[in-house]
């Protein structure tokens, strides 16, 4: 009797492990695809007006207990005793200024005063130091960045939303002569600073590593 000797053939791996390098692809696609540049847009222009919260620094000659930095309040009004009745919400610096020096007239004829706003803005996002800021009226959006610290590692210049009431804006602060170097910030502002994306760390390594997983187990069970 004779015995014959069959062949050991190896069986190729199943569909899903010689997909592994077409996933890693995908993914990679997938990624790049989804990090495509949306036009920046710059926002329409509005009134530089106070709202709650904000601060109002007011400097009057030689009368130190009419001078300070008062809040607007949630009443519209101002935090001091005397400046309570004078509305600040909802006007422009210079109109609150008037009718600062207008009340102070009833103690002084000619009253010499300044008054300066603050408007109060969130900053945060991929930038050093995320806070709430105190601006300027006339502070350009990235000022404000470079206030906090300027943008970390993975922060982007190039993808910066600026949050405004109902609406939000993308603006790359890269462009020295762009529309978006030139915007000022608003009271209430949001301006968010948007992380950079590496394919390669996020995406490629996680798959290679999934794949790696699946050889294990296919060793295993084969």
């Amino acid at each position: 009797m004779y015995l014959r000797r069959r062949r050991l053939v190896r069986k190729p791996p199943s569909a899903p492990f010689l997909s592994v390098a077409a996933l890693v692809a995908v993914l990679a696609l997938g990624a790049a695809a989804s990090g495509g540049e949306l036009a920046a847009q710059a926002p329409p222009n509005s009134p530089e007006v106070l709202r709650t919260g904000d601060v109002l620094r007011v400097q009057v000659w030689r009368q130190a207990e009419f001078s300070g930095e008062f809040e607007v309040t949630d009443r519209g009004g101002i935090a001091h005793p005397l400046y309570r009745e004078v509305t600040a919400a909802g006007r422009p610096v210079a109109e609150v200024e008037e009718a600062v020096r207008t009340f102070l007239q009833d103690f002084e004829s000619t009253p010499n005063v300044v008054v300066q706003g603050l408007f109060r803005v969130a900053v945060g996002g991929q930038v050093r130091q995320p806070n709430v800021h105190l601006l300027r009226p006339g502070t350009t959006v990235a000022e404000a960045v470079a206030m906090t610290g300027g943008i970390d590692e993975r922060g982007r210049l190039d993808r910066v939303i600026l949050r405004r009431g109902e609406e939000e804006y993308r603006l790359d602060l890269t462009e020295m002569s762009g529309d978006s170097r030139q915007v000022t910030v608003r009271s209430g502002d949001e301006i968010v600073v948007e992380r950079r994306t590496s394919v390669f760390r996020e995406y490629v390594l996680p798959a290679v590593s999934f794949a790696g997983s699946l050889a294990s187990i296919y060793r295993v069970f084969r």
